[in-house]
């Protein structure tokens, strides 16, 4: 076992992928000689060479409609979006090109794209470079979406995702850079669609993912000393959404509260809670709560950031809430 970090579980990922598979190739703004903007992609470029790790201009579009294009020719392209905000620049390739070319032709061309992006708030980057954006991306049938929230589930399902034959879209969270974890040489993959049971309870489900998994698991620890046995989940994919593993879990606590960083409209947390709702309401004794920032961008001032992300506090009262309803 060795202690590797969140962004270390990252690199280590992404060096397996291309000396498991020829087939793989990495490409982004600054991955190659400059290591990555977040230095996810240190020595990577030195061991596989520029063929395979390329340094590309400014451009999203670029490298999304690269990728597609070596994708459909047998490829396995890694892509990299430096930030998660700026997936509205290819915004177009991906919703009618990556998403929709294999079902087009009928499974005769499979796009086996794997696009990393760096997202979540909390770091001080501002309202341009701070958004959760997997929620953008929810409405597009064909894409996959992983949010991982510890190195070992940032290692495995980013080897999950290269080897997929659909495109993947992996959402990396800023905040969890340095947050570190035993991993052994060789981690487990993480299947994609496999939601993990956090910490076992009997009081109250609640649902978290990435930054908001760490902040929820402090709430619990907090409530424990008050006798509130919380069950955390996290989905660790928005699509597929381990729904089963969640609405077991309901159907024991009969209470619900989601934690996400994203705005409530349109959100995966607005869509679980709508469909528990509707398949488990009569399991509820308490209405679902989704615990959500304020309606706002992403402050850039740090004391306003802190004040405007969901904290413990801010999780260990809505849980409490639900249990007085």
């Amino acid at each position: 076992m060795t202690e590797t970090t969140y962004k270390g579980a990252i690199n280590k990922a992404i060096v397996d992928a291309l000396a498991a598979d020829d087939d793989v190739f990495f490409l982004g703004e600054d991955v190659g000689a400059a290591g990555g903007a977040f230095k996810t992609s240190v020595g990577i470029q030195e061991r596989f060479g520029e063929r395979r790790v390329l340094d590309t201009p400014i451009s999203e579009q670029a490298i999304v409609g690269l990728a597609i294009g070596a994708a459909m020719k047998g490829l396995r392209p890694l892509a990299e979006i430096m930030f998660a905000d700026f997936v509205g620049v290819a915004f177009d390739q991906i919703a009618n090109q990556l998403a929709k070319y294999r079902y087009m032709t009928g499974g005769q061309v499979k796009l086996p794209v794997t696009i990393h992006l760096a997202s979540g708030g909390g770091a001080g980057f501002g309202a341009q470079h701070s958004q959760a954006a997997e929620n953008w991306l929810l409405n597009i049938p064909g894409l996959k979406l992983a949010v991982p929230g510890t190195p070992a589930d940032a290692y495995g399902l980013m080897r999950a995702a290269v080897e997929d034959d659909d495109p993947v879209l992996f959402f990396e969270h800023k905040g969890l850079f340095n947050v570190k974890e035993d991993l052994p040489e060789e981690p487990a993959r993480v299947e994609l669609g496999r939601a993990e049971v956090v910490r076992e309870g009997d009081a109250v489900t609640v649902v978290a993912t990435q930054l908001m998994r760490h902040r929820a698991l402090e709430a619990a620890d907090a409530l424990a000393g008050k006798g509130i046995a919380v069950e955390l989940i996290d989905p660790r994919t928005l699509v597929p959404f381990d729904f089963a593993t969640i609405a077991t879990s309901v159907d024991r606590t009969n209470h619900l509260v989601v934690v996400q960083e994203a705005p409530a409209g349109g959100s995966w947390g607005a869509t679980l809670i709508s469909r528990i709702a509707a398949e488990r309401f009569e399991m509820l004794d308490a209405p679902p709560a989704l615990v959500v920032p304020p309606d706002t961008p992403v402050p850039y001032a740090g004391a306003l950031e802190a004040a405007w992300l969901p904290d413990a506090e801010k999780i260990a009262a809505a849980v409490e809430a639900s249990l007085a309803y």
